[in-house]
């Protein structure tokens, strides 16, 4: 698998993740992010639109986070 499980119990084991019986370790949750192109932070946070908003915000390319965080420092002053 892409993110580094043993084909053989990655389906048992993302289970186990997903029904909050086992929680995976910070280096696992790395693994997974990287493998569906998301934010670590995306997976420890509670609130949804706070997911959205690091989702999208993590795929911006540099210039346009750059433009993006001067939009928002400009109108907080």
């Amino acid at each position: 698998m892409l993110a580094g499980i043993d084909e053989m119990s990655a389906s048992a084991r993302m289970n186990q993740y997903e029904r909050g019986k086992h929680e995976p370790d910070f280096s696992m949750v790395v693994r997974i992010a990287r493998t569906l192109n998301m934010p670590t932070a995306y997976f420890y946070t509670e609130d949804d639109d706070e997911a959205k908003l690091l989702r999208w915000f993590y795929r911006l390319s540099t210039d346009e986070r750059e433009k993006l965080m001067q939009r928002i420092e400009n109108e907080r002053l």
